[in-house]
Protein backbone atom coordinates (compact mmCIF):
# COMPACT_ATOMS: atom_id res chain seq x y z
CA UNK A 1 0.00 0.00 0.00
CA UNK A 2 0.91 3.24 -0.71
CA UNK A 3 1.51 5.44 2.41
CA UNK A 4 2.89 9.20 2.26
CA UNK A 5 6.17 10.20 3.46
CA UNK A 6 4.79 12.22 6.00
CA UNK A 7 2.35 9.97 7.86
CA UNK A 8 4.91 7.35 7.60
CA UNK A 9 7.35 9.22 9.27
CA UNK A 10 4.72 9.98 11.85
CA UNK A 11 3.92 6.58 12.33
CA UNK A 12 7.90 5.43 12.44
CA UNK A 13 8.63 8.32 15.10
CA UNK A 14 5.87 7.62 17.62
CA UNK A 15 6.55 3.99 17.73
CA UNK A 16 10.46 4.57 17.89
CA UNK A 17 9.55 6.84 20.56
CA UNK A 18 7.60 4.56 22.86
CA UNK A 19 8.57 1.20 21.87
CA UNK A 20 5.19 -0.13 21.75
CA UNK A 21 1.83 0.65 19.20
CA UNK A 22 -1.79 -0.30 19.82
CA UNK A 23 -4.29 0.37 16.65
CA UNK A 24 -7.90 -1.26 16.91
CA UNK A 25 -8.74 -4.02 13.90
CA UNK A 26 -11.11 -1.48 12.05
CA UNK A 27 -9.85 -0.49 8.66
CA UNK A 28 -12.15 2.44 7.85
CA UNK A 29 -11.77 4.55 10.69
CA UNK A 30 -10.38 7.72 9.82
CA UNK A 31 -8.02 8.48 12.43
CA UNK A 32 -5.98 6.69 14.85
CA UNK A 33 -6.32 6.74 18.33
CA UNK A 34 -3.04 8.27 19.42
CA UNK A 35 -1.48 9.40 16.30
CA UNK A 36 -2.78 12.14 13.65
CA UNK A 37 -3.28 9.75 10.58
CA UNK A 38 -5.32 6.40 8.89
CA UNK A 39 -5.85 3.87 11.25
CA UNK A 40 -5.66 1.83 7.78
CA UNK A 41 -2.06 3.64 7.16
CA UNK A 42 -0.62 2.56 10.78
CA UNK A 43 -1.81 -1.17 10.47
CA UNK A 44 -0.74 -1.44 7.40
CA UNK A 45 3.31 0.34 7.90
CA UNK A 46 3.30 -1.79 10.51
CA UNK A 47 2.07 -5.18 8.83
CA UNK A 48 5.44 -3.98 6.87
CA UNK A 49 7.70 -3.44 9.18
CA UNK A 50 6.65 -7.19 11.19
CA UNK A 51 7.39 -8.69 7.72
CA UNK A 52 10.44 -7.26 8.06
CA UNK A 53 11.25 -8.59 10.99
CA UNK A 54 11.29 -5.14 13.10
CA UNK A 55 7.97 -5.49 14.70
CA UNK A 56 6.59 -8.35 16.68
CA UNK A 57 2.70 -8.20 15.97
CA UNK A 58 0.08 -9.65 18.88
CA UNK A 59 -3.55 -9.56 17.90
CA UNK A 60 -6.04 -9.89 20.84
CA UNK A 61 -9.95 -9.46 21.04
CA UNK A 62 -9.60 -7.15 17.39
CA UNK A 63 -6.59 -4.85 18.67
CA UNK A 64 -3.31 -5.66 16.87
CA UNK A 65 -0.20 -5.05 19.56
CA UNK A 66 3.00 -4.14 18.00
CA UNK A 67 6.22 -4.39 19.85
CA UNK A 68 9.23 -2.89 18.17
CA UNK A 69 12.57 -5.62 18.21
CA UNK A 70 16.38 -5.14 18.29
CA UNK A 71 16.30 -5.15 14.62
CA UNK A 72 13.41 -3.07 14.52
CA UNK A 73 14.78 -0.22 16.98
CA UNK A 74 18.49 -0.49 14.73
CA UNK A 75 16.36 0.39 11.64
CA UNK A 76 14.02 3.28 12.97
CA UNK A 77 16.78 5.13 14.25
CA UNK A 78 18.73 4.97 10.78
CA UNK A 79 15.64 6.08 8.91
CA UNK A 80 14.85 8.95 11.63
CA UNK A 81 18.73 9.71 11.71
CA UNK A 82 18.63 9.95 15.49
CA UNK A 83 21.76 9.21 18.03
CA UNK A 84 22.36 6.41 20.01
CA UNK A 85 21.49 7.89 23.19
CA UNK A 86 18.07 8.07 22.18
CA UNK A 87 15.86 5.23 22.98
CA UNK A 88 12.56 4.07 23.32
CA UNK A 89 10.79 4.24 26.26
CA UNK A 90 10.28 0.70 27.11
CA UNK A 91 13.77 0.16 26.73
CA UNK A 92 14.81 2.66 29.87
CA UNK A 93 15.66 1.84 32.99
CA UNK A 94 13.28 2.94 36.19
CA UNK A 95 15.36 3.11 39.23
CA UNK A 96 13.45 1.78 41.92
CA UNK A 97 13.64 2.52 45.84
CA UNK A 98 15.55 0.01 47.75
CA UNK A 99 12.80 -1.56 49.34
CA UNK A 100 12.07 -4.98 49.47
CA UNK A 101 9.44 -6.55 46.83
CA UNK A 102 6.04 -6.95 48.16
CA UNK A 103 5.19 -10.66 50.00
CA UNK A 104 8.90 -10.87 50.50
CA UNK A 105 8.96 -9.53 53.98
CA UNK A 106 6.81 -12.40 55.87
CA UNK A 107 3.71 -12.31 57.94
CA UNK A 108 5.05 -10.35 61.25
CA UNK A 109 6.18 -7.05 59.13
CA UNK A 110 2.15 -6.62 58.69
CA UNK A 111 -0.33 -5.62 60.92
CA UNK A 112 -3.60 -6.77 61.92
CA UNK A 113 -6.01 -8.56 59.33
CA UNK A 114 -9.26 -7.44 58.33
CA UNK A 115 -11.32 -10.09 59.69
CA UNK A 116 -9.66 -9.15 63.31
CA UNK A 117 -7.41 -12.56 63.15
CA UNK A 118 -4.04 -12.56 63.46
CA UNK A 119 -1.56 -13.52 60.87
CA UNK A 120 -1.24 -17.42 61.03
CA UNK A 121 -4.75 -17.70 62.34
CA UNK A 122 -6.02 -20.28 60.03
CA UNK A 123 -9.39 -20.96 61.82
CA UNK A 124 -11.78 -18.83 59.94
CA UNK A 125 -11.94 -15.62 60.78
CA UNK A 126 -14.11 -14.79 58.10
CA UNK A 127 -16.91 -17.25 59.98
CA UNK A 128 -16.93 -14.79 62.96
CA UNK A 129 -18.21 -12.40 61.06
CA UNK A 130 -21.74 -14.17 60.92
CA UNK A 131 -21.96 -15.42 64.42
CA UNK A 132 -24.44 -12.35 66.19
CA UNK A 133 -25.69 -11.92 62.09
CA UNK A 134 -29.82 -13.01 62.22
CA UNK A 135 -30.34 -15.91 60.09
CA UNK A 136 -26.79 -16.54 60.15
CA UNK A 137 -26.31 -20.77 60.29
CA UNK A 138 -25.71 -21.90 63.95
CA UNK A 139 -22.22 -23.23 64.72
CA UNK A 140 -23.98 -26.76 64.91
CA UNK A 141 -25.88 -26.98 61.75
CA UNK A 142 -25.44 -29.56 59.42
CA UNK A 143 -26.35 -29.19 56.23
CA UNK A 144 -27.93 -31.83 53.82
CA UNK A 145 -28.33 -32.55 50.56
CA UNK A 146 -32.13 -33.70 49.49
CA UNK A 147 -31.87 -34.28 46.26
CA UNK A 148 -33.28 -32.73 43.62
CA UNK A 149 -34.37 -33.36 39.85
CA UNK A 150 -31.57 -34.16 36.84
CA UNK A 151 -29.21 -35.67 39.49
CA UNK A 152 -29.71 -38.99 39.21
CA UNK A 153 -33.38 -39.28 40.30
CA UNK A 154 -36.33 -39.18 38.02
CA UNK A 155 -38.62 -36.36 38.36
CA UNK A 156 -42.00 -36.73 39.53
CA UNK A 157 -44.54 -38.14 37.58
CA UNK A 158 -47.33 -35.95 36.31
CA UNK A 159 -50.82 -36.61 36.57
Amino acid sequence: MLIPKADRKLIHEYLFREGVLVAKKDFNLPKHQEIDTKNLYVIKACQSLTSKGFVKTQFSWQYYYYTLTEAGLTYLREWLHLPAEIVPATHVKVSRPNAPPRGMGGDERRGPRRDGGERGDREGGYRRRFENKEGAPSGDSRPEFRGGFGRGRPAPAQQ
